[in-house]
């Protein structure tokens, strides 16, 4: 089944915006034999093939169920929606056995902190001033201290959203300085990025810039981060330990990232391996459940990142926000209920969806030569502002 994320405002990053701020929110869930349904929250695509590698197995067995959904997508391969939907089983399958032994996952993957350090992330690009101090506000009465924006269009209005939100933070913690990051959404060039960066580093410490090259690009992240002081986050959308692996030999990111939508298992390796280079990690997602479990068992977690304050529409989480952290609860599993009912009333309403959003990467990216400013859709041409000129190549 789908149901959508509703946020009441317009979201987006750089790529793109959907003005009505609703986001399809796909679910998985798995039935049991003895009763126990898991539930994962990710695609559906090629499921039936997918599904095949586990039925009839005992779901306890579920970090080799993940290698065998691995095989079964052998030849044509197992990276994008495809490792959303082995990832949605994963995590359900996970669901399934800490329910199957009357704990909170949390628990059983030898967690000792029911709180998970967050940071505010708005997908907020689509905002104007007002609007994007309003839900900062609301972000820092929950105890939040640091925040992702989204950005990379224009210096100049990136500072100027920038500075707007470490106000608020730094009026909320009372002078304390806030912890502040900039995502662009594989926006740039590598001159782009560092020169964009480094314009912004004048005014601002910032903890770390994310995809400011496409994701892939470990020689280029390598780069942008030898060119500034912030350090550069990517990984959300590497799909297998095989895409993480020339990234860290390169010394291309400081901050590793997964999504929340790869599940559990991808989540657990990803963190090993990021914690054999010294290096944090930081799950990424919507509504990023599964992953808040699982950071309380690894040593290298740094912050998870909380995007909606509220859950998706039918979706109920044992978990709420406080000073700055999630707090996970002792329901067995991963504390998710699902309300077919309010699901299924909502899908009967009509679907205003627009065409365009920030799933669909725009004709120029990377090669814009003018800021995209004042009222201009991200969409439109772009490469730098005048302190900081973009450069035609990379």
């Amino acid at each position: 089944m789908t149901t959508v994320q509703e946020w009441g405002r317009p979201v987006g990053d750089a790529n793109g915006v959907f003005p009505d701020g609703v986001v399809s929110t796909p679910i998985v869930m798995v039935d049991t034999d003895e009763g126990i349904t898991g539930v994962g929250l990710g695609p559906h695509v090629e499921i039936d093939a997918v599904f095949a590698a586990i039925e009839g197995e005992d779901p306890r067995g579920v970090t080799a169920l993940y290698d065998r959904m691995l095989r079964q997508t052998f030849k044509a391969g197992h990276a994008g929606a495809v490792f959303g939907t082995i990832g949605a089983l994963d995590t359900a399958l996970w669901d399934i056995k800490a329910q199957a032994a009357g704990e909170p996952l949390w628990r059983l993957l030898g967690g000792r902190d029911r709180r998970v350090p967050a940071y505010a992330s708005g997908l907020d690009i689509g905002l104007t001033d007002d609007e994007l101090v309003s839900v900062y506000q609301v972000y820092a009465q929950h105890g939040l201290r640091a925040a992702k924006l989204k950005g990379g269009l224009d210096i100049e209005r990136d500072r100027h959203r920038l500075t707007l939100v470490r106000d608020v933070l730094t009026e909320a913690g009372q002078g304390l300085r806030p912890g502040l990051m900039l995502d662009v959404n594989e926006a740039w060039t590598r001159k782009q990025a560092v020169r964009h960066v480094c314009e912004l580093e004048r005014t601002f410490d910032l903890t770390w810039i994310e995809e400011p090259v496409r994701r892939w690009d470990a020689e280029g992240l390598a780069v942008v981060g030898r060119g500034i002081r912030a350090s550069v986050a990517s990984g959300e959308n590497l799909t297998g330990l095989e895409q993480f692996r020339p990234l860290l030999a390169a010394g291309a990111v400081d901050i590793v990232q997964t999504a929340a939508v790869w599940g559990v298992t991808h989540f657990l390796r990803v963190s090993a391996l990021a914690h054999a280079h010294d290096l944090p990690v930081s799950p990424i997602g919507t509504t990023p459940i599964a992953l808040l479990h699982a950071a309380t068992s690894v040593p290298n977690h740094m912050a998870s990142e909380l995007q909606d304050l509220y859950p998706p529409v039918g979706i109920s989480l044992d978990l709420y926000v406080e000073n700055g952290a999630f707090v996970l609860g002792d329901t067995p599993g991963l504390g998710i209920t699902i309300d077919e009912q309010a699901i299924d009333t909502f899908a009967r309403r009509p679907n205003a969806r627009a065409a365009k959003g920030p799933n669909i990467r725009p004709e120029h990216a990377g090669r814009r030569l003018l800021a995209v400013t004042g009222g201009s859709s991200p969409s439109a041409l772009w490469g730098g502002t005048t302190p900081s000129a973009a450069d035609a190549g990379g």
